[in-house]
């Protein structure tokens, strides 16, 4: 298919002729390999403020204020001046291009942390639906915090931990949901995930997985919570069972012998929790049915499940993940593995969770080949976009885009061991949510960059000073534009480490970079724009 560099051919060529079915969004996206961010304004005018992201819709600029007590919400616009010259284009920009507010309009500040909480500058959650946001501020972290409660014993807790439900349209607070005495992975959304309306948090220390839903009318509502109970009544059931056996019988009451007595004062560690048993259970059910003969079922059953009992019951939650409204991803380790950097040496397994049911429906370890053959040929899936979101749905992976397969592929075949690579890339299971950029020029389809130094997923990364180039996929492999993070003339000081961050605007050609070094200096902060 002809495909010109010239944007006037390429809109008459749109209007002759009629992509195949399904293709016009895909079409559409091809437009962005010649509207590019080619033009950089270095160390921009810009305020003292905490760069967080774009919204998925890319209507709002998502930031917080350096104390880490505001949320400022800016909306995007764009730079404009007049000319009165002929070759305006080769003209320099007007001085008043160096200044942020040139692209953004200040909404609104809004303060959101309380006495003694601090805002958490790396969550946020956005839903396009309602264009409501959802943030996180919190206590200090008390690492020595004792287990009680029911708590797990080497989790840290934190007093007060308090999301706030927000429009953003006037950055109304809407609702709030505090946790307390508790603990939350909050750092780059990981132990949050959201789905349409519905929000999954996981409380590390209390093992347990709250539902809640997002209303129109902006509340925040209990679904359930699945942890000790799965079902809404297996509380009220259990006590009930238990106030019954605890009544002494008429013939018994000088006889407490019998075990009513303990059975009454039964501490509540004594039982597995309810997710927990219907893994066990699981886990049972699949060996007893891999043999046949009664003999060789029972030397399976003791070899594979009751010689690893122990360790199947002393799991706990690491991180969960919506796959639709009604089926979670639960990632399971060792307590150990909870508060690790790297889990790479802790055993993992995945679970999938019917919430409806509450039944487990597949169980697998981290170096299964069947659940890598899933993620490689579905990873569409596990990134369970909300059917709301429009452009998260054109993020590229391996299972939707044959240059990112290619480059999975070359990888696997570099790697020294299957079984460690497969490790490796199931550690990405749950994915974070919203961690992604749906920017066009993270399209692998349509631009060729070197991901070791920018990339779709939302992380800080080390600064270099070389500019970042995006050559075009198609022939002739033209270099589109470059991204420079960092002072135009470069860095003097190569010994300080500096990292960068990226925001990409998820439709125009616009996009943030941001460089920071580690001893609290100035950051510096670049726009890259078409000109």
């Amino acid at each position: 298919m002809f495909r010109s560099n010239n944007v006037a051919a390429r809109i008459f060529e749109r209007q002759i002729s009629s992509p195949a079915p399904g293709t016009s969004v895909h079409c559409a996206r091809r437009f962005y390999e010649n509207i590019v961010p080619s033009h950089t304004i270095y160390e921009i005018e810009c305020p003292d403020i905490l760069f967080r992201k774009f919204s998925d819709d890319g209507n709002y600029l998502v930031t917080f204020s350096r104390n880490h007590q505001d949320l400022v919400v800016y909306r995007p616009t764009w730079l404009s001046f007049s000319c009165r010259e002929d070759d305006c284009l080769n003209r320099d920009l007007p001085s008043k291009a160096n200044k942020f507010e040139s692209f953004f309009t200040q909404l609104y500040c809004v303060t959101l942390a309380a006495s003694g909480e601090l805002i958490c500058k790396d969550f946020f959650l956005y839903s396009e639906k309602n264009q409501y946001g959802i943030f996180a501020t919190s206590t200090a972290q008390i690492h020595d915090a004792p287990a009680v409660g029911g708590a797990i014993q080497g989790i840290p807790s934190i007093e007060k931990i308090t999301f706030h439900l927000i429009r953003l349209e006037d950055g109304v607070i809407l609702d709030e949901r505090v946790f307390c005495n508790d603990y939350i992975n909050l750092a780059h959304s990981m132990g949050v995930f959201l789905y349409d309306d519905l929000v999954a948090i996981v409380s590390l220390r209390y093992q347990r997985i709250h539902i809640l839903q997002i209303r129109d009318s902006g509340d925040l509502v209990d679904v359930r919570s699945i942890g000790e109970y799965c079902r809404e009544d297996d509380e009220l059931f259990l006590n009930s069972s238990s106030q019954g056996m605890a009544i002494p019988d008429r013939n018994t009451t000088q006889n407490i012998g019998n075990g009513l007595e303990s059975i009454h004062h039964m501490p509540e560690t004594s039982f597995l929790s309810g997710l927990k048993q219907r893994l066990l259970s699981f886990i049972l059910r699949g060996i007893w049915n891999e043999e046949h003969d009664p003999t060789s079922r029972m030397q399976c059953l003791k070899k594979k499940f009751y010689f690893h009992f122990q360790d199947y019951a002393d799991l706990v939650i690491w991180k969960v993940q919506f796959l639709d409204r009604h089926h979670l991803l639960i990632k399971f380790g060792s307590v150990d593995g909870v508060m690790a950097r790297n889990t790479d040496n802790h055993p993992a397994f995945f679970a999938v969770y019917n919430m409806e049911t509450t039944e487990i429906i597949s169980f697998y370890q981290n170096s299964a080949e069947d659940l890598y053959t899933l993620f490689e040929l579905f990873c569409d899936h596990f990134h369970s976009s909300s059917k709301n979101s429009f452009y998260m749905n054109f993020l590229s992976t391996h299972s939707n885009n044959i240059y990112a397969l290619e480059q999975l592929k070359c990888n696997k075949t570099k790697a020294s061991s299957c079984q460690q690579f497969v490790k490796k890339m199931l550690a990405t299971l749950p994915f974070n949510c919203q961690s992604q950029s749906p920017s066009p020029y993270f399209d692998h389809s349509l631009f060729r960059y070197d991901e070791k130094l920018i990339s779709a997923t939302d992380r800080h990364r080390q600064s270099t000073d070389h500019p970042i180039k995006f050559i075009l996929r198609r022939q002739p492999n033209t270099l589109k534009f470059k991204i420079k993070p960092g002072p135009e003339s470069g860095n003097s000081d190569t010994r300080t480490k500096k990292i960068s961050s990226f925001l990409f605007h998820p439709i125009l050609p616009l996009a943030i970079s941001v460089q920071q070094t580690l001893f609290l200096q100035p950051a510096v902060v670049n726009i890259h724009f078409r000109r």
